[in-house]
């Protein structure tokens, strides 16, 4: 039994077959399962000889009859298609940049039985106690990685992927101790700065390729596939 075959007789056993008799003649589940794999060989980049890294989050839209008929058995199914997407990143040596997460959204524009797929390579973010949350005040300049933001204060933090930096990425393009932010006095007179600690895929700062550039207000880093933002909090 192949692999997609496989894939149908553990969601139909999960719910006692009533799932796939639900969607005889709409959009099948392993309809989705082959597209999201799919999805991770057309996306894959690059990253050494024998890795590429592959989005890890989806957003699958769907007409509003198959979304009804779905999202009764979204949870059973997004856990054996992540199940499937691992195996097959696996098999194919892709590499994730955090756990799999799959939405199912409504577009009424869709017919009954099509679907489009949207995905994204999203990186975990970790702060350790170096970086306290706390609250920012309202002119405070913060860096935002997926949604996080963390404040700008002196003496500032190393940015890496291994456990001795002080802001945790899981992307596997980051290196271990990958760029510094330096951040000198408070309020206006502020100095920001970030410094490549010799990392093997550089940083980027508003387009251009940097060793070391300053920071300020709608700075746009890039730090192996995974973009950040300074900005204040008002401001944004």
């Amino acid at each position: 039994m192949g692999l997609l075959g496989r894939f149908e007789k553990k969601v139909e056993g999960a719910v006692n077959g009533v799932f796939a008799r639900a969607f005889k003649g709409d959009v099948q589940p392993v309809e989705i399962v082959a597209r999201l794999q799919r999805e991770l060989d057309t996306e894959a980049k690059l990253m050494s000889r024998d890795k590429r890294l592959v989005p890890n989050e989806f957003v699958v839209a769907l007409s509003q009859h198959d979304y009804d008929k779905l999202v009764p058995y979204s949870g059973t199914l997004t856990g054996e298609v992540a199940v499937e997407l691992k195996r097959h990143a696996g098999d194919m040596g892709y590499v994730f940049n955090g756990p799999i997460q799959i939405h199912f959204d409504l577009d009424p524009s869709l017919p009954t039985g099509r679907f489009t797929v949207a995905s994204e390579a999203v990186a975990g973010v970790e702060a350790s106690r170096s970086i306290p949350p706390g609250a920012t005040s309202r002119t405070q300049l913060v860096l935002e990685v997926n949604g996080m933001r963390h404040p700008l204060s002196p003496p500032g933090f190393v940015i890496g992927r291994g456990t001795e930096a002080d802001l945790r990425i899981n992307d596997p393009s980051i290196s271990r101790r990958h760029a510094e932010i330096r951040v000198q006095g408070t309020g206006p007179g502020q100095s920001i700065q970030i410094v490549d600690l010799g990392s093997t895929n550089g940083i980027v700062v508003n387009g251009q390729r940097v060793e070391s550039s300053p920071l300020g207000e709608g700075s746009r880093i890039e730090i192996g596939s995974t973009r950040m933002l300074v900005h204040s909090p008002s401001g944004h």
